[in-house]
């Protein structure tokens, strides 16, 4: 597959990718090396996991960042459950043998970096929001991405039985490591232009009428250019689209009222409702209404 046909693979996905884009998943897949996307929350890089996933009809496996998160829980955990009703049904056993059999891959609980280099295809792993972890854990990921094994005091060194597609992702809430920059290819994912988000809303809602369509790519896309603390992304025009399509809607101006309620799918803070009245409303439709 050349980057091309993954770019059309993606576009029959309805995710449309920038030939940079395209470019850095291709080389990634090819050479098995990390992708680091970075942008905006709402811009898609999320969902390009998904879809690489789709694509190559494998396994989406999931790790989430957040402040605190440690080796522990993203690799391996005990079931300690399950481990202390074995050792009350075998008490008389020495010590010795009790621990051999606790401390076994049957009591062992994979998180998703354990459970991702032991797959029997490689599948897609999705490290969201590595900005939000901490520094401590970012350099031991590196570790485990360079060597592609984990080491678990009880039973040694575990090996990759295939290295999984690495997709990383980063809102850009704290600076990332150069060694972690050096380790992988890296995009920058923008808001996409007027013509892109356009295409996105016509391959996801494709019946839903041509010159609303228009108007609510150009409205959002100037939505973003005001003050808000969350602009709108790509999810939220998709989710506003077929609001206003439901509701019946062929022209932004038709309902001023109607249209202001409907901006819930769009702003989702306080702050932005109220950054956005009705005032401002329709000094946006009446720059995208004809």
């Amino acid at each position: 597959m050349s980057w091309k046909e993954l770019q059309q693979d993606l576009a029959a996905s309805c995710y449309i990718a920038s030939n940079e884009l395209a470019m850095a998943v291709y080389l990634a897949s090819e050479q098995q090396r990390p992708l680091l996307l970075e942008g905006e929350a709402g811009v898609g890089k999320t969902e390009i996991a998904k879809q690489l996933a789709a694509i190559h009809k494998t396994n989406l496996i999931r790790l989430q960042c957040y402040e605190g998160l440690d080796a522990n829980t993203s690799i391996y955990e005990w079931n300690y459950q399950k481990q202390l009703l074995r050792v009350q049904a075998v008490r008389d056993s020495s010590s010795d043998e009790i621990e051999s059999q606790i401390f076994s891959e049957k009591y062992l609980l994979k998180r998703p970096l354990l459970e991702a280099i032991t797959q029997a295809k490689a599948p897609v792993l999705l490290i969201d929001e590595i900005d939000r972890a901490d520094e401590e854990f970012e350099a031991y990921l590196l570790e485990v991405l360079s060597d592609y094994q984990v080491s678990i005091p009880e039973l040694g060194t575990i090996s990759a039985t295939s290295k999984p597609l690495v997709v990383l992702t980063s809102n850009g809430s704290r600076d990332l490591s150069d060694a972690l920059r050096r380790r992988c290819f890296y995009s920058y994912v923008s808001y996409p232009d007027t013509e892109t988000e356009l295409a996105i809303l016509q391959a996801r809602l494709p019946h839903i009428n041509a010159r609303l369509a228009e108007q609510i790519v150009r409205f959002v896309q100037s939505l973003r250019k005001e003050e808000l603390e969350k602009k709108p992304g790509v999810a939220e025009m998709l989710d506003w689209a077929a609001a206003l399509s439901g509701l019946g809607v062929a022209k932004l101006s038709d309902n001023p009222t109607e249209l202001q309620a409907t901006l819930v799918c769009l702003l989702k803070t306080q702050i932005d409702q109220y950054a956005v009245p009705q005032m401002v409303t329709e000094r946006l439709v009446a720059q995208v209404v004809e």
